[in-house]
C-alpha cells in the first residue's frame, strides 16, 4: 500500500475490505482530509488485520465488489452521497453490499449467527483481539 489511500472509487485489493462492515474498525484509526476519510498506510493498511482467504472466498469477495460497482454504475447522475443516503439508498446498491458484508465475513471466519457477525461492537472486538495478536509477533 502506498503512502495513504484519500478515495474509494477505484477497485483494487483494499476496496471490497474497506466497503464491508469490518470497515468501522478502519474508521476508528482512520482521519479525514475534507469530509472524506484519509486511510493512512501506517494507521490503517499496514497494521489491519486482513484475513487469509481461500481462492474461492477471495473469488466471490471479488465478486461481490464488482457488484458494488456495477450497482453504483446504474446511477451515473448520482453522487456517492446520495447512493449512500440511508433513507434512499438505491436497493440494488444495498443488496450488494450486504452480500459483500457477508462474503468478507466468511473469510474471518465469523460464521452466520455468531456475535461478530451479527454486533458491530462484537465485530470490532474480534478485530481488536486479532490486531493485538498480528501486533504481539
Amino acid at each position: 500500500m502506498k503512502n495513504s489511500n484519500n478515495g474509494k472509487r477505484g477497485f483494487g485489493p483494499a476496496f471490497p475490505l474497506v466497503r464491508s462492515k469490518s470497515r468501522w474498525y478502519n474508521n476508528i484509526r482512520c482521519g479525514r482530509l475534507k469530509s472524506d476519510y484519509r486511510y493512512s498506510n501506517t494507521l490503517v493498511y499496514n497494521n489491519f488485520p486482513w484475513p487469509t482467504t481461500t481462492e474461492q472466498q477471495k473469488l466471490k469477495i471479488e465478486q461481490t465488489a464488482q457488484a458494488i460497482l456495477d450497482a453504483r454504475a446504474l446511477y451515473p447522475d448520482s453522487s456517492l452521497a446520495d447512493l449512500y443516503d440511508e433513507l434512499t439508498m438505491p436497493p440494488e446498491l444495498r443488496k450488494a453490499h450486504q452480500a459483500n458484508d457477508h462474503a468478507v465475513m466468511d473469510a474471518y471466519g465469523f460464521v452466520k449467527g455468531s456475535p461478530a457477525r451479527t454486533s458491530e461492537s462484537a465485530c470490532v472486538a474480534e478485530l481488536m483481539k486479532m490486531y493485538q495478536t498480528l501486533t504481539s509477533k
